[in-house]
């Protein structure tokens, strides 16, 4: 039992989500201003029970195997873990916390942004505002894509495929999924399920991507999925870049094959495919899924929680291994 750990915050938190580490830990941290490279984080963690990092932060089995023997404790800033090789972490003895359940609202709330901007065009909305080439309103202006009454493929029915489900109740929508196990009636609620992602893709007027990241969805979405949607269909996704093959879709979306995307994440993300920038009907936004300060507040005491526990013998709820 340690009552007193070493913490090092490896990531850049807002101020008051900082002061929960420094207040209850007296943590170090990264004043930077920017993300570590691995040496810089390896070195900052000499000596430390735990660090506290995030996705921006990658520990590969090579980074692993350099951390000080004193680390006990990885926690990741996240939902999603797959930044860190945990095998290599579990191997070396080290237990890994998260975030689960406090960013789902606010990323549900994000992947609803990203599917009525996208379908109601507003990147071209705001591009005659702010450029002063708007004429005037005209029957014809801006058609765009109902989604009252439409139909949702949900692609990863965890907490925030669920968060955005129950949203989808207020629109009227038929909500559509596919994950790897059918979920109970009670989780369900109404939504029909879809034993493969292709007839998911033939009953989705909107496919929203909420799957975690693994090395079994890295290009699921890909041009043989996206030919099997509804004409007009629009894409969302708010999970992680590399679930969706960047070529494919943007030959979708130049084609008519897919009507519009909204997109919160990125594969290689800032370093964005360039025609995703080009595209008028691409609605994007900076992977801001949880950016809210509540969120934010939760999961670093999420996390603080499960440091206290951990450090004090206890388990904690949020442990990934």
């Amino acid at each position: 039992m340690n009552t007193n750990p070493k913490i090092y915050v490896a990531c850049n938190f807002p101020p008051e989500v900082l002061a929960l580490f420094t207040t209850r830990f007296g943590a170090g941290y990264n004043d930077t201003g920017r993300v570590l490279h691995t040496d810089e984080l390896i070195e900052n963690a000499q000596g430390m029970d735990a660090i506290v990092l995030t996705a921006t932060d990658r520990l590969d089995k090579t980074a692993v195997e350099r951390l000080a023997p004193s680390i006990k404790v990885v926690c990741t800033y996240s939902v999603g873990n797959d930044h860190l090789d945990l095998d290599a972490l579990q191997a070396k003895g080290i237990a890994v916390l998260s975030t689960p359940d406090v960013l789902d609202e606010a990323c549900a709330d994000t992947a609803w942004l990203l599917m009525l901007g996208a379908a109601r065009r507003v990147i071209e909305g705001i591009d005659l505002i702010r450029g002063g080439t708007w004429q005037g309103w005209s029957p014809r202006q801006l058609i765009g894509r109902d989604v009252w009454g439409s139909r949702l493929g949900i692609l990863g029915m965890g907490r925030i495929g669920r968060a955005i489900a129950k949203r989808a109740r207020g629109f009227d929508m038929a909500v559509h999924y596919h994950n790897r196990n059918r979920l109970g009636a009670e989780l369900e609620a109404g939504a029909q399920y879809h034993s493969s992602l292709e007839s998911l893709a033939r009953h989705s007027d909107f496919l929203c991507i909420a799957c975690p990241a693994s090395p079994s969805t890295r290009g699921l979405v890909n041009a043989s999925i996206l030919q099997l949607l509804p004409p007009d269909a629009v894409v969302c996704n708010i999970s992680r870049g590399d679930i969706i093959c960047d070529e494919d879709l943007l030959q979708a979306l130049k084609t008519g094959t897919v009507a519009a995307a909204g997109l919160d994440v990125f594969a290689g993300e800032p370093n964005i495919h360039p025609e995703y920038r080009q595209l008028p009907n691409v609605f994007g936004l900076p992977h801001i899924g949880s950016s809210t300060l509540r969120t934010r507040l939760a999961m670093g005491e999420l996390l603080c929680s499960g440091l206290q526990a951990w450090f004090s013998g206890g388990t904690p709820s949020n442990r990934v291994r």
